[in-house]
């Protein structure tokens, strides 16, 4: 169990550290940021997916928990290697930013995501939650689909996963920041507190919905419907 959760760790670490060490470092855009949020997840998946299963993110572990991938009791220690990777990700990308001549904390420059004039588009709490939980519905289906053992994806599963969450990315990217992830949202919420903190409960309570969302339609699709028992929705 360990073995897994050091997996969660390093695995949440490397996504938060490029999801927002993208922009708090590279300077790169929406597009920039989108891909190396994606490459990164990929490079993990490949590198530690197979003790853990590649997770990195509550959110796929409460859909990975609903289709039987993997034990109940599970979940929460998950999650809680997934938060402290990402808080320790983040720490480690306001050390590195602090190095900056002139540089000052706050939460914009730690990737923080946020609602209303916090969202880089300005969108509400409403439409931001909306956005969270569609994308992530869409990218945990994706997740689901490519990781059955009954799908073509094989070996590139991760490259399928990766290019989804940068495509979702690039499309929510302006209204929310891009979450998906819980955990990617708590690490800045932590280390940069004020209103990335009072605002981070959005970017639980969404991409979680969505999650139930996107694991309840895939275990419905996998059994055309009329699978009662939900054993044939586990692979």
């Amino acid at each position: 169990m360990m073995q897994k959760l050091g997996a969660e760790f390093i695995g949440t670490f490397v996504l938060v550290l490029c999801a927002c060490g993208s922009g708090v470092l590279g300077q790169i855009g929406l597009l920039g940021g989108a891909l190396a949020t994606g490459l990164g997840v990929i490079a993990m998946i490949y590198a530690v997916g197979h003790i853990s299963g590649g997770h990195f993110n509550p959110a796929v572990t409460l859909a990975a928990a609903v289709n039987g991938r993997m034990s109940v009791k599970e979940v929460v220690p998950y999650m809680i290697a997934q938060i402290i990777g990402a808080v320790a990700g983040t720490y480690v990308l306001s050390l590195i930013a602090a190095g900056a001549t002139g540089f000052e904390m706050n939460k914009d420059m730690l990737g923080a995501t946020g609602f209303g004039e916090h969202s880089p588009g300005g969108y509400g709490q409403n439409i931001v939650i909306l956005a969270e939980i569609v994308v992530t519905a869409l990218f945990v289906i994706v997740i689901l689909g490519a990781t059955s053992s009954k799908s073509m994806a094989g070996g590139s599963a991760p490259l399928a996963i990766g290019l989804a969450l940068a495509a979702l990315l690039i499309v929510v990217g302006n209204v929310s920041g891009g979450s998906l992830n819980p955990a990617r949202s708590m690490g800045p919420a932590v280390i940069a507190g004020g209103w990335a903190w009072t605002q981070v409960w959005a970017f639980w309570v969404a991409p979680m919905i969505g999650a139930l969302i996107g694991g309840y339609f895939y275990k419905w699709a996998m059994c055309c419907g009329t699978c009662s028992t939900g054993s044939c929705c586990s692979h």
